[in-house]
């Protein structure tokens, strides 16, 4: 519970990542690509007995990368390289400019100007990204 109260993904987190990596290398994107019965889907109310909709390509990135930049302004140092953590070469150029910012916002302004910096343009990068489509469309060709 380092980050302000919030709970850390456990093995939740490990499906959200393959679904990540599903969804950035082209996979359907569909609700068995994005449905994880994570605490990242979006809540539904008691008088909704469907299932939680599907999130986003721009939500599932800003997921995935929000998890792993939150682990390395802690310290954490992810194994492997950014496919062995669920993310795109793309996703993974977010993360490096999201936690090199975060980490100077640690240094001058404190934990809570980072954890918010990080969620503000994890965002941001997230949905720009993914403005055009996936992989094969918009801005991830160039």
């Amino acid at each position: 519970m380092g980050r302000g109260g919030a709970l850390r993904p456990g093995l939740a987190a490990v499906g959200l990542v393959m679904a990540v990596a599903a969804a950035g290398c082209g996979g359907s994107g569909g609700p068995e690509a994005a449905s994880t019965g994570t605490a990242h889907s979006a809540p539904t109310s008691p008088a909704t007995s469907g299932p939680p909709r599907p999130l986003s390509r721009a939500e599932l990135c800003a997921s995935a990368v929000g998890y792993w930049a939150h682990e390395m302004l802690d310290g954490a140092e992810p194994y492997g390289d950014y496919q062995s953590m669920g993310l795109s070469n793309r996703q993974y150029d977010i993360l490096r400019q999201v936690v090199e910012a975060a980490r100077a916002a640690k240094r001058t302004q404190g934990v809570r100007a980072a954890e918010a910096l990080i969620g503000r343009q994890t965002r941001e990068a997230c949905a720009e990204g993914y403005r055009d489509g996936g992989p094969s469309h918009g801005p991830w060709r160039s």
